[in-house]
């Protein structure tokens, strides 16, 4: 079945079945229901399916024949994560910075101008980035692993720009310290708080409130090497 085969395309990139049906235009819960109940999948969803994950191998997707990955598309893996109003650029080149280097996402996210990047990263046919770091920890397992790169376009509203179930990257002050990570954020039941939610089933949900917030830049993609040879 292809829906069985994209099932296992979907847990060998590492991606979760909202940022994988968000990715391509589908509503949500329409991939995961069709994997799970074995059900076919209309040819403009697989024309889609293919556009936005080029390393999918159509042949082995459509008849079980062949390889899942086209050749070499398994040593470097770049997935999307779009909202719907994205604009997607041609080529840009997205500075890489060092979290170490600029002392955290708040003073980058307050003068990205102003700070020298480690580095440039060219994607094509991406949205709009302002910028990439790397990621630690395993609480977005497997979406992210420790050592990705994730792009990212910065909020400045914070309060009233949030788009709820998206991934973010966050810079919180709590307790005078600024923590750095990469979580969904969800609605929250208690007033001016959001709720982190993780990947990693092992990683509780987290209440924070707003004013907590002290940097949040939307997750536009993320890069994975799997290997360096």
């Amino acid at each position: 079945m292809v829906s069985t085969r994209l099932g296992e395309f979907i847990e060998a990139v590492g991606i979760s079945y909202y940022a994988f049906e968000n990715t391509i235009g589908a509503s949500r819960g329409a991939i995961s229901k069709a994997v799970k109940d074995e059900k076919s999948i209309g040819s403009n969803v697989l024309e889609k399916i293919l556009i936005h994950f080029p390393q999918l191998n159509p042949d082995w997707l459509l008849t079980g024949n062949g390889a899942m990955f086209t050749s070499g598309a398994s040593e470097t893996g770049v997935k999307q994560y779009r909202l719907r109003t994205d604009n997607i650029i041609e080529n840009q080149r997205i500075p890489l910075y060092n979290l170490e280097a600029v002392a955290g996402i708040v003073p980058l996210f307050g003068n990205a101008a102003a700070t020298k990047p480690a580095d440039y990263i060219s994607v094509p046919h991406l949205p709009k980035c302002d910028g990439a770091v790397y990621v630690t920890g395993d609480s977005m397992r497997p979406v992210l692993n420790s050592g990705d790169i994730v792009m990212y376009k910065i909020i400045d509203d914070i309060k009233n720009s949030i788009f709820y179930g998206e991934m973010y990257l966050l810079g919180l002050d709590l307790g005078g310290d600024e923590y750095i990570t990469v979580k969904y954020i969800h609605r929250s039941d208690a007033p001016d708080y959001l709720r982190l939610v993780s990947e990693n089933p092992a990683h509780s949900p987290k209440e924070v409130p707003l004013t907590a917030v002290r940097a949040m830049g939307l997750v536009k993609g993320s890069i994975r090497i799997n290997s360096m040879f």
